[in-house]
């Protein structure tokens, strides 16, 4: 269960204060799909981020499965949102010289999860959003509404508990819209789906439960969610993300690959330069090692003599 305990966020550019988030406090079920509705600025992305750990609230708490997060570090952060959140966004963020499939296992490679159970999981998600037909495609040969799917199956292939969607149909046509709205409410079975939009047609069709924001804080609940008291919270963190170096060197290694023109004129410009410093040096040492040598012919053609002479004080004193 996710509980947000009067959380305020604030915003300060030098004495102005902004108050994105004000006291807010709700409670979500293990499974429900919940949409956020407002106008810009309510406070909805704000909401998002801090529920996802992209932000971070000034006062209050945030309690997932009983864990509290006041104490949370940036590791803690980056491994509840490894394992815990899923993120769907309007813009896609697919990697266009990837494979769909690769798009979607890609979420799997920080996670120190084997090649072959990563195209397993990948083909399961993909299957479950109805593409797996298209895994071996690119990104920019699918639809708009195909390239969401593959993000919500891409932030879908970690199992997490909560999946959390910012404007998820604002770039698709209404038809296309519903369909991403049908795959939602879909996995919302099964997880907590949380939903920001400024659609509330789509939101009232498909959602149990509508929140509506206005500057910052709670307006209505059409379904709350009773408080659970706990006694103790737990402060329990989740497993370490990481990517083994061979994985890391294989992305980097097909991103070369993929964009070879490329690679070829960045090495060959740095090529250039490089020839050019050493050049540089060269010419630089040269020309003292001739200065040198100039100075060693000159001073051998008038050369220095030093001589001894004796003087006798007692004579001259005489």
């Amino acid at each position: 269960m996710l509980q947000i305990k009067s959380v305020t966020k604030k915003y300060i550019t030098g004495k102005f204060v902004q108050n994105a988030l004000f006291e807010v406090s709700l409670n979500f079920r293990q499974n429900e799909f919940a949409a956020v509705l407002g106008p810009s600025g309510s406070g909805k992305t704000t909401l998002l981020n801090i529920i996802g750990g992209l932000d971070r609230y000034d006062s209050g708490d945030l309690v997932i499965n009983g864990t509290s997060t006041k104490e949370y570090k940036d590791r803690d952060w980056d491994s509840y949102r490894n394992h815990t959140i899923g993120f769907v966004f309007q813009s896609y963020n697919l990697i266009l010289h990837q494979s769909v499939l690769a798009n979607v296992e890609l979420a799997l490679t920080i996670s120190g999860i084997s090649a072959e159970e990563r195209k397993t999981r990948a083909r399961q998600a993909l299957d479950e959003v109805g593409l797996l037909e298209h895994q071996h495609k690119r990104p920019n040969e699918l639809s708009g509404g195909q390239m969401q799917r593959v993000a919500i199956a891409r932030a879908l292939i970690n199992d997490p508990d909560i999946l959390l969607a910012d404007e998820p149909t604002g770039a698709l046509d209404s038809e296309t819209s519903k369909q991403v709205m049908e795959l939602l409410k879909r996995v919302a079975q099964d997880r907590l789906v949380i939903m920001v939009t400024h659609d509330s047609e789509l939101a009232q069709a498909y959602a149990n439960r509508i929140v509506r924001l206005m500057d910052g804080q709670v307006l209505s609940d059409s379904n709350p969610h009773q408080e659970t008291v706990l006694d103790e919270l737990k402060t329990e963190s989740f497993g370490k993300a990481s990517m083994s170096f061979l994985t890391a060197l294989s992305l980097s290694f097909n991103n070369l690959r993929t964009k070879m023109g490329r690679t070829i004129l960045t090495a060959f410009a740095g090529s250039i330069g490089i020839i050019g410093i050493a050049l540089i040096l060269s010419l630089s040492g040269g020309v003292s090692q001739y200065i040198d040598d100039i100075q060693k012919e000159t001073m051998i053609s008038y050369p220095i003599t030093l001589e001894a002479q004796a003087i006798d004080l007692a004579a001259l004193m005489s």
